[in-house]
């Protein structure tokens, strides 16, 4: 699997990044460490979880632990690069208050088994605590060593501009990467998902996060199934020029003879600047048909048809 640089951190990551959300609680242990290990035999060593996955599913930490576990198991904590968050209601607390930070990490560590995190976002922008605040606390965990790299996730992008600012005053560290809802269609004009805790990729914050040298993530990049399962709905998304958009990919699937949801990811690799696109899978099958997009060679011709419609 090709590597990608993140932020300016001079790490390169794999090109794809394997989502643990539900490792640990829908997704049972043994096929949670079974499709960890198919990822790391494809290539892949960038690993994403939250300290609230799955609070919906048990008490929020199980994927953590599960992947501490797996880690431990195998050995293998230095060849992978670990993320984690904070930021979402947990049972001990909620939001980016230096002591809130500062307490998560620290149960974040000890369920994930290592000393550092590689890479520690904010999961969601907290408008009650000062930016100051926050990410002064990031840069602490940074300068204890516990933590090498600091993202965000579901910011705006006037509040990423201010944090990054923050960072750049006070010389704290500085935001490497961003992790936004997105997918190949575009939501509908003032589309909310989960209550608007998720945020998606606009433009503006595509333009902004190219400017200031920052990765752009993407999550629910096949809408949970939304593109390939007529039982599950595209909320959100239903537009006339997304009609027309799905058109077009279902058509260069069907000529490419891959599945829409390869052709997808491939669509994201393929982008300029391009998009880190967290998959995510519960069957060794859903995996092998996300990692069958690092081998998809698309064309300007392609790219310009898939792309036409979107605003500039």
């Amino acid at each position: 699997m090709e590597k990608m640089a993140l932020g300016r951190t001079g790490e390169s990551v794999s090109a794809l990044c394997l989502g643990a959300m539900y490792f640990g609680t829908t997704t049972p242990g043994d096929m949670s460490e079974h499709l960890l290990d198919r990822f790391v035999d494809a290539g892949g060593d960038f690993v994403d979880t939250a300290n609230i996955y799955a609070t919906w599913r048990g008490q929020g930490g199980e994927s953590e632990a599960l992947l501490g576990q797996w880690m431990k198991a195998r050995r293998n904590r230095g060849k992978i690069f670990l993320a984690t968050k904070v930021g979402f209601p947990m049972p001990d607390g909620v939001g980016l208050s230096a002591a809130q930070i500062a307490h998560q990490a620290e149960h974040s560590l000890k369920r994930l088994r290592t000393d550092t995190i590689d890479l520690y976002y904010a999961h969601v922008d907290d408008r009650t605590t000062p930016l100051d605040e926050t990410f002064e606390a990031f840069d602490r965990l940074v300068q204890a060593g516990k933590v090498r790299f600091v993202g965000v996730s579901n910011y705006r992008p006037w509040r990423l501009m201010k944090a990054i600012d923050v960072c750049r005053r006070h010389n704290w560290a500085s935001i490497q990467c961003i992790q936004q809802r997105h997918t190949y269609l575009r939501p509908e004009p003032g589309a909310r998902f989960a209550g608007g805790n998720q945020v998606a990729l606009d433009n503006d914050l595509l333009h902004l996060a190219a400017e200031e040298g920052i990765t752009i993530l993407a999550y629910s990049v096949l809408l949970g199934g939304g593109y390939t399962r007529p039982d599950r709905p595209r909320e959100g998304y239903e537009t006339a020029i997304n009609e027309a958009r799905l058109a077009r990919l279902l058509d260069m699937a069907r000529e490419l003879k891959i599945s829409p949801n390869t052709l997808i990811i491939a669509w994201m690799l393929n982008s300029t600047p391009p998009v880190l696109p967290l998959i995510a899978a519960s069957t060794p099958e859903q995996l092998d048909e996300n990692l069958a997009a690092v081998n998809v060679r698309l064309t300007p011709e392609h790219m310009a048809l898939l792309n036409e419609g979107l605003p500039q």
